[in-house]
């Protein structure tokens, strides 16, 4: 089966990339805003947000990266 290319379909991409961007920004800061608000306890909450963060910013930059990933989606037939 033939992948869908054009603009529309790049378009509808970018759309849903922003969105999980901006999901993912609206609920660490709801994290964020509820740990402060807990104070002084919800300040605990703030090592496993920020060893989350840390991990999910390894990933992303591990994936983005990745020599290896590069060239098997260039050279290995599927």
């Amino acid at each position: 089966m033939a992948e869908p290319k054009g603009p529309l379909v790049n378009f509808a991409f970018v759309l849903l990339i922003l969105t999980a961007i901006g999901l993912l920004v609206g609920y660490v800061a709801a994290i964020f805003l509820g740990l402060i608000a807990a104070f002084p306890f919800g300040i605990l909450g703030f090592i496993p947000l920020v060893g989350v963060l840390i991990l999910l910013y390894v990933v992303v930059r591990e994936q983005l990266t990745s020599k290896e990933d590069d060239h098997y989606s260039k050279n290995v037939d599927q």
